[in-house]
């Protein structure tokens, strides 16, 4: 098993944040999230489909939910308790996505 990353101290994950529009994180959820919206389904399919590939090569995978354009994401790293350097990657992959 390879090493695990830490969860992100509050000054650095705002900071990340702030390069990541309409993300917002949860106290509650020790999760970050945001909903996307495309202009069909094919084109959630797609971003699914790209979002998918990158979570298998870091494995690290999102917790999302689907209805037709609508792609919910949440992101977290449960093996540390919180936002790490992993969700910062994988949403900031998903901006580049869309």
């Amino acid at each position: 098993m390879t090493d695990r990353p830490n969860q992100l101290i509050q000054a650095d994950r705002n900071r990340a944040l702030v390069a990541l529009p309409g993300w917002r994180f949860s106290a509650k959820e020790k999760a970050i999230s945001k909903t996307f919206k495309f202009a069909d389904f094919s084109e959630a399919w797609g971003f699914m489909n790209r979002a998918a590939l990158l979570a298998e090569q870091i494995d690290h995978h999102p917790e999302w939910f689907n209805v037709y354009n609508r792609v919910d994401v949440k992101l977290t790293t449960h093996d540390a308790g919180g936002v790490t350097v992993l969700d910062i990657q994988m949403a900031t992959a998903m901006e580049s996505f869309c």
